[in-house]
């Protein structure tokens, strides 16, 4: 998924950010975790609660303690810029929140009530942007210009940085990866698996870790999740059912990451998600994708997210640039 508007929030305190703490916060649907960096990106906190889920009000307040939390164990006191990353969108249109599956945030003004509760400006980015921004700054991305970060979890989303900044898109949807169709479908893949959005063969309805289940599932009749799958499949006694589910696998990744190559020719794609541990999908991806692309040559370089799971809070954090503290702007 991507998001909107890495662009300061209303107003508020803006006064004492002269030591370049940043604060990121990522709300998930079961937890919220928020990290505190000093200004070289150095972690001093993190810190993990449970997500009041379905309570709106409780979440604005869970973020709020969060913060405060965090804030409180800044070495030499002071305040922080706060950045969140939310499983959704910033809607241009209307400044709602849209697209997200924490449903209760679904056409509410989430920017506008953080930025009173915290009395400091905020900005918020789709969790898959958090993703981009975290590696794109200082983790597998660094140093390259434009950044290319899918998520590969319970979903598949994508975020996209080009030369340090989000790239959010008119619409907030760029980098929208997992609501593309399937590129080059074989016979046996259309119209594809039904979608929440309401469209057939969407791209998250096959390499998503559920989608793998799946399809392994109506391949073997065997229950397995896709970590499993994938962790046969790389043993080389592994069973030919999950050496087979992988094969689907790579190669609808690789239909999916050239169409990206052919659109983007991003200077590197980075995996992040729980798919993303395998280690045979970087062994195997590139050559793969090469027959799909429209070049000579592809040499495009995929790599596993450097920070793991901590590259979606600590993205969150990096939303606020050195050079653009509220005291700076």
């Amino acid at each position: 998924m991507a998001a909107t508007g890495s662009q300061s929030a209303g107003t508020g305190t803006e006064e004492g950010y002269g030591s370049g703490h940043r604060i990121g916060i990522d709300l998930g649907g079961t937890k919220t975790e928020g990290i505190l960096l000093d200004r070289q990106g150095n972690q001093l906190a993190r810190h993990r609660v449970p997500t009041p889920k379905g309570d709106y009000d409780g979440t604005v307040a869970t973020i709020r303690d969060l913060v405060a939390r965090l804030e409180g164990e800044i070495p030499a006191g002071g305040r922080a810029t706060v950045g969140l990353g939310i499983p959704g969108a910033i809607s241009p249109a209307s400044g709602l929140v849209k697209n997200a599956n924490s449903t209760w945030l679904i056409g509410r003004d989430f920017k506008r009530d953080l930025t009173r509760v915290l009395a400091r400006p905020v900005r918020i980015e789709n969790d898959a942007n958090c993703l981009a921004v975290s590696e794109a700054t200082d983790g597998a991305g660094a140093g390259c210009g434009v950044v290319f970060a899918a998520i590969l979890g319970t979903g598949c989303g994508a975020g996209i940085v080009v030369h340090g900044r989000v790239l959010g898109g008119r619409n907030a949807i760029a980098g929208e990866w997992g609501h593309n169709p399937l590129p080059w479908p074989a016979d046996d893949e259309r119209p594809g698996p039904a979608c929440y959005c309401g469209k057939y063969g969407c791209l998250e309805n096959f390499v998503a870790g559920p989608a793998v289940a799946a399809d392994h599932f109506a391949a073997t009749g065997e229950t397995l999740d896709a970590a499993t799958i994938l962790a046969r499949a790389a043993d080389p006694s592994g069973d030919a059912g999950c050496k087979a589910t992988a094969d689907r696998l790579v190669g609808r990744l690789a239909r999916g990451l050239a169409a990206v190559a052919n659109l983007l020719d991003p200077d590197v794609i980075v995996l992040g998600g729980g798919l993303s541990n395998a280690e045979l999908l970087y062994e195997r991806l590139p050559a793969a994708m090469q027959p799909w692309a429209f070049s000579d040559r592809l040499d495009t370089p995929v790599r596993r997210a450097r920070h793991g799971d901590s590259s979606g809070v600590r993205g969150a954090a990096w939303l606020w640039r050195p050079g653009e503290m509220p005291d700076a702007a």
